[in-house]
């Protein structure tokens, strides 16, 4: 029973990290890994659906953006979200492979919602990048561990 809260406390912390939240998942990831109780391919999978969820939670508030700009709990100032407008209008629904990326990734996920990208399409691109980046944080954690 430990177990399973263990996998859905870092499951919400990867979805609140790429919401919102001022959360942070990597820490979350690389101490249960360093405790060596859990399944790595389990653990990479929940982070990586929990932190793909968050960002979908942008994508949709991107969506209604006009309804939730400036407020205090926004995921992105508006000077981000004007930087990431300009990087997505450039380079398109492939920026999203970016996405991992810190507040930028975040701003950018708003971006998509607003400018409409297709939520399947927005979901493939998100899901490789967010799984990506926790695969790069896995085998770096396991190599200082070694």
């Amino acid at each position: 029973m430990l177990q399973l809260s263990a996998y859905l406390g870092l499951f919400w912390v990867c979805l609140g990290a790429a919401s919102v939240l001022p959360l942070q998942s990597e820490p979350v990831l690389v101490g249960m890994i360093l405790s060596n109780k859990f399944s790595l391919p389990v653990l990479l999978a929940i982070a990586s659906i929990g932190n793909t969820l968050g960002s979908v939670t942008n994508w949709f508030l991107g969506r209604g953006i006009e309804r939730f700009k400036g407020r205090k709990w926004f995921p992105a100032s508006e000077k981000a979200l004007e930087r990431a407008s300009i990087w997505y209008r450039r380079y398109g629904k492939w920026s999203l492979l970016l996405s991992w990326m810190p507040l930028f990734g975040d701003a950018l996920t708003v971006v998509a919602g607003v400018l409409r990208e297709p939520l399947l399409t927005f979901t493939i691109l998100v899901f490789i990048a967010k799984t990506g980046r926790y695969v790069v944080l896995t085998f770096a954690t396991l190599k200082l561990m070694s």
